[in-house]
């Protein structure tokens, strides 16, 4: 499996309309694709403004496809528009607990 992490420092009074437009993305993401096993959203407890996103992928191929469906593809030029800064870490998954996918 495959994993991206992503670190989004969102720009200021951005918050709210980024976690609603980014929570349609992560549900119907789960629902609809079956490479994507995991779509998790956190709030960084210290910074107020920084959202991270944990997102598990059968493989890098379903993480493409998951970049080229309707939900994704529907909101991402407003998304993109929120975003300050972002950083991804791309990995292998060694294990999930508990198993998915």
């Amino acid at each position: 499996m495959y994993c991206i992490f992503l670190s989004i420092d969102l720009k200021p009074g951005a918050k709210d309309r980024y976690l609603a437009l980014i929570a349609a993305n992560a549900q119907a993401s789960v629902a609809q694709e079956p490479g994507c096993h995991t779509f998790d959203v956190l709030l960084d407890l210290e910074h107020a403004d920084r959202v991270y996103l944990y997102e598990v992928y059968e493989s890098p191929q379903a993480l493409q496809a998951h970049k080229e469906s309707p939900h994704y593809l529907r909101d991402r030029e407003q998304i993109n528009a929120l975003i300050e800064r972002q950083q991804v870490v791309r990995a292998d998954v060694a294990g999930l607990f508990p198993p998915r996918g």
